[in-house]
């Protein structure tokens, strides 16, 4: 599967589960970490969880399997690696203070 069609299926499965200020970023050209990052905004910890379990679950189903997660214990900020698409979910606070967009600015928006 295309990496835009996983960073997609992740988009939707956030906006299903009411993931604020999701935007997908293009990094193709610009890292070797990934091609694309998702990233959202959640109101608390269990609001973050459930984010993050209805893109594992909705990716699984599209035959997309997870390679490494991080930060579902503590939840506010949880990494989840899916190869050439990383999806980041953070509290606002969190999000605010790493500021992805800013950092990757130079990155197109999809």
């Amino acid at each position: 599967m295309e990496a835009l069609e996983i960073a997609k299926i992740a988009q939707e499965a956030l906006d299903d589960k009411m993931g604020e200020d999701i935007k997908v970023l293009d990094l193709r050209g610009l890292s070797n970490i990934a091609d694309y990052f998702v990233i959202a905004s959640g109101n608390n910890v269990n609001h973050l969880r459930a984010m993050a379990d209805e893109v594992e679950q909705k990716l699984f189903k599209a035959g997309v399997k997870l390679h490494h997660s991080e930060g579902y214990s503590v939840a506010t900020w949880i990494l989840l690696d899916f190869g050439t698409v990383l999806i980041h979910l953070f509290n606002k606070e969190q999000r605010e203070f790493y500021s992805l967009e800013h950092v990757w600015s130079d990155a197109k928006i999809v």
